[in-house]
């Protein structure tokens, strides 16, 4: 972990970078009319645009081109395996997508191909009737298949498992047998645990098992794919919008951040199983004295998955390595700590407390409210980056014991408890987040007034 975290992540904007890339897809939209058409349906079925639903772009590799992506802060893919004549170039520092350039391509062409991000390239092929064949073998690390093809210039979506090269391929046996059985031991884990100190150990080992037979990046991606549906199960709001970007066949590959609510004394093995699936930490984050609350962000290299890890935090507390050591308990909870109290740690009986995922983010408030869900105030509400809660999802208590226990150790009064156990208590929301300029970051500042409305005692 860095000393000086608020350098190290000093996260900047880059809006030259952004307008370079949104001209060339300005400028595909208008030689392929049928991506065009695609986009706006994009925009109004699932309320984003379609530039957050961007893998990466193919552009004619000229020595001017290689010097403008250099200048705006763009370098090679050290990652990225593809085909003879194309390298692959990425921004470190911001949230964009890979540019690909293409040797011997015609240098006045301002785009060659683009792709879009999807769950399931067979899901997507089937909802937009596309019959051209799909490249890469049934849950390879990579399929892609084209879906349009017009004026020299291609759309294609693609699909990823914990790879972010370009190489179809077809696995050995050995690799699908792998594969489903750690899938099935993920989705049939047992959740519930009489001690959640017993619960982590098991997940932790159950995590290197799975680590064992597909290794620690194809794990991480069945384990997030298996913690949205968990989640998305107990979310009313998730489940409409789900069903929204479904409908064209995209899936959550829109996601910005996934959150987990964690006590003082167990977030540090979080972040231990998290490390051994390869996620790496970026910067702590504090909310102010008066949210009594932090994280650590986590981010992986490979599946393009960062994480919030939440507990409640003191000021004094925030130099402290917390993300690695264990911090005492406390009869005073604050937001994240009473939650984790009523409804577990997100790792076991919990499961997220919300999905962050990139839209627009008006439109999204719109469209939402139009179904009768409606949007808390914004806790950030910049032109590059605007966040906001939907309205909470009220969950009935799972485990009433555990309000018996706060109860005697003093954390929650004799109204709350009955308050409690018999309305249920605040459970899970959508956030709804917009980004542009590629920043990367978050805003510390507003966030404690949202942490605040969202704690259950309120």
């Amino acid at each position: 972990m860095p000393t000086n975290l608020r350098q190290q992540f000093d996260w900047q904007r880059y809006p030259e970078a952004e307008q370079f890339l949104r001209d060339r897809v300005v400028a595909f939209l208008r030689l392929n009319s049928q991506t065009s058409f695609l986009a706006y349906s994009i925009r109004e079925k699932t309320s984003s645009p379609f530039f957050h639903w961007l893998d990466h772009l193919v552009l004619p590799d000229s020595k001017e081109t290689l010097a403008t992506l250099k200048e705006l802060g763009f370098s090679k893919d050290p990652l990225a395996e593809t085909s003879p004549g194309r390298t692959v170039y990425c921004h470190p520092g911001a949230v964009f997508p890979r540019v690909i350039l293409e040797e011997g391509a015609d240098p006045k062409k301002p785009i060659l191909e683009a792709a879009l991000k999807t769950e399931s390239v067979v899901d997507f092929t089937a909802h937009h009737c596309i019959r051209n064949t799909i490249e890469g073998a049934p849950i390879s690390r990579f399929r892609k298949v084209l879906i349009y093809e017009e004026n020299n210039t291609r759309l294609w979506a693609v699909e990823r498992r914990a790879y972010q090269g370009y190489l179809t391929e077809t696995p050995p046996f050995e690799y699908y047998s792998n594969y489903l059985k750690a899938q099935e031991l993920w989705r049939i884990r047992p959740r519930f645990f009489a001690d959640d100190a017993q619960g982590i150990l098991k997940t932790e080992e159950l995590v290197e098992h799975m680590i064992s037979l597909i290794g620690k990046g194809l794990a991480g991606h069945l384990i997030f794919e298996g913690e949205r549906n968990y989640w998305l199960k107990r979310n009313r709001t998730a489940q409409i919008q789900k069903w929204r970007q479904d409908s064209l066949g995209l899936g959550w590959t829109n996601h910005d951040h996934h959150t987990f609510r964690c006590s003082r004394r167990h977030l540090h093995d979080l972040v231990r199983i998290l490390e051994k699936l390869g996620f790496q930490c970026r910067e702590r984050f504090y909310a102010g004295q008066e949210a009594g609350w932090g994280a650590q962000i986590l981010e992986h290299p490979v599946l393009d998955i960062s994480i919030f890890a939440d507990l409640d935090l003191a000021p004094e507390e925030t130099q402290e390595d917390f993300a690695h050591h264990p911090l005492p308990m406390r009869k005073e909870l604050g937001t994240v700590g009473l939650w984790v109290g009523l409804h577990g740690e997100s790792l076991l009986q919990a499961g997220l407390h919300h999905l962050a995922a990139r839209f627009d983010f008006e439109k999204l408030r719109e469209d939402l409210a139009k179904v009768g869900i409606q949007t808390m105030k914004p806790f950030s509400y910049f032109p590059f980056l605007k966040q906001a809660f939907t309205q909470g999802e009220q969950w009935p208590l799972a485990e009433p014991d555990r309000a018996q226990r706060l109860l005697e150790e003093g954390s929650i009064d004799q109204p709350q408890y009955k308050k409690f156990t018999t309305e249920g208590a605040l459970g899970s929301h959508l956030e709804n987040l917009q980004r542009w300029e590629g920043f990367k970051g978050f805003n510390q500042r507003s966030v404690s007034a949202i942490i605040e409305a969202t704690d259950p005692r309120k």
